[in-house]
């Protein structure tokens, strides 16, 4: 099984090192492998989100999520997304971008940290919007029961997420332009860019989250009345109707897993700089990551691991709300990517333990009752 879900990321994993080598002799492996592993440590969260979202598929669609949805994350994200960055921060071609970051790589570096403000602000709009939903969704299992019953009730309230981000948006942008003035920077342009890249990280998310929640409350309507659904279809001979709907749900989940791991690989990314400049380097070292934060996920999903430790969704989500967190503070402050990593791990890590207790709880109390 292990070997099944992970033989790609194995062959990904043994080819990549050895073009580092090839590349770069032994320093390349070894900044290679510490991006590897500075991506997995980051997108660890983003593994366990993702497998809430990729049990509902079927394995056709689990299978697209690991070939075609490979290709986007590692080449889109890991690969391309760095020069469209710079060439649209720099106001220059993709090639030219490409040409600078191949033999100008100080000054590359530099334009991508110039375009990081409104990175963040992008990410961590389109991340919060995901935590703050969540937060605010009553749900049967609650894991921090004295935050979340509040929290849930305060969720009736109409749009009341989208007003919460928006708000941190404003805050955030409005201590930018006091920091930035302060600092002697051009703060009234930095701002404004802040402020209209968080819009768009809100828009993205409201956008392609309502399609596919749309969808996906349509495919689970049609499941609710499948037996009858079924009947009548053959009677009527629409059964194509029924695929084509589910196909229709199952794509823009598939859509929404992308764009949020596009949000979740920008962090990935942007504290890649701190490693290393070299944009070949970069490509391997968050590529490798990047396809265990997906066999991952398949593997949390083939092995009902979400269904047998019912806080870990929690868990994850709570270190998306972090990272959002984070995001929008790096656009004034230097984090050590190190701590980015550190305070998923350990929230996931202690809702996996909550986990752990409460199936022990539960074992105990059945076997009491049957005692």
């Amino acid at each position: 099984m292990v070997l099944k879900t992970f033989g790609w990321s194995f062959a990904v994993t043994a080819l990549g090192l050895a073009a580092a080598v090839l590349y770069g002799g032994a320093p390349a492996f070894g900044i290679v492998a510490i991006l590897s592993i500075l991506e997995i440590s980051l997108s660890f969260d983003n593994a366990v989100v993702n497998a809430g979202i990729l049990k509902k598929m079927n394995a056709f669609w689990q299978k697209i999520f690991l070939t075609v949805g490979v290709l986007i994350a590692v080449f889109g994200m890991r690969l391309v997304f760095p020069v469209v960055i710079v060439a649209i921060s720099a106001k220059i071609g993709p090639i030219e971008a490409v040409n600078l970051a191949m033999t100008d790589k100080e000054r590359y570096q530099q334009l991508v940290t110039d375009a990081h403000p409104s990175i963040a602000a992008f990410g961590g709009m389109f991340l919060l919007m995901i935590f703050l939903d969540f937060i605010f969704e009553d749900r049967d299992i609650k894991w921090l029961a004295w935050l979340e019953r509040p929290l849930a009730k305060l969720g009736k309230i109409d749009m009341l997420s989208a007003c919460i981000a928006l708000i941190v948006l404003l805050i955030t942008s409005m201590t930018f332009a006091v920091h930035a003035h302060q600092h002697g920077g051009v703060h009234v342009d930095k701002a404004q860019t802040v402020l209209v890249s968080g819009i768009a990280g809100l828009v993205t998310y409201m956008i392609v989250g309502g399609l596919s929640g749309f969808f996906e409350n349509k495919l689970e309507e049609e499941e609710e009345a499948e037996h009858e659904a079924e009947e009548e279809a053959k009677r009527s001979g629409k059964q194509v109707s029924v695929v084509a709907l589910a196909g229709k749900a199952a794509f823009f989940m598939f859509l929404y897993l992308e764009v949020l791991d596009a949000s979740f690989s920008f962090d990935g990314v942007i504290g890649a700089f701190a490693i290393t400049n070299d944009i070949v380097l970069m490509a391997l070292g968050l590529g490798i990551g990047a396809m265990y934060v997906r066999s991952l996920t398949v593997y949390l999903v083939r092995q009902g691991t979400l269904d047998d430790y019912v806080y870990l969704e929690h868990g994850a989500h709570y270190a998306i709300g972090a990272l959002a967190v984070l995001l929008l503070v790096t656009i004034q402050y230097e984090i050590n990517e190190i701590i980015t990593g550190l305070i998923g791990v350990v929230l996931i890590a202690w809702s996996f333990w909550s986990s752990v207790r409460r199936n022990k709880r539960l074992a105990l109390e059945g076997a009491a009752a049957e005692a």
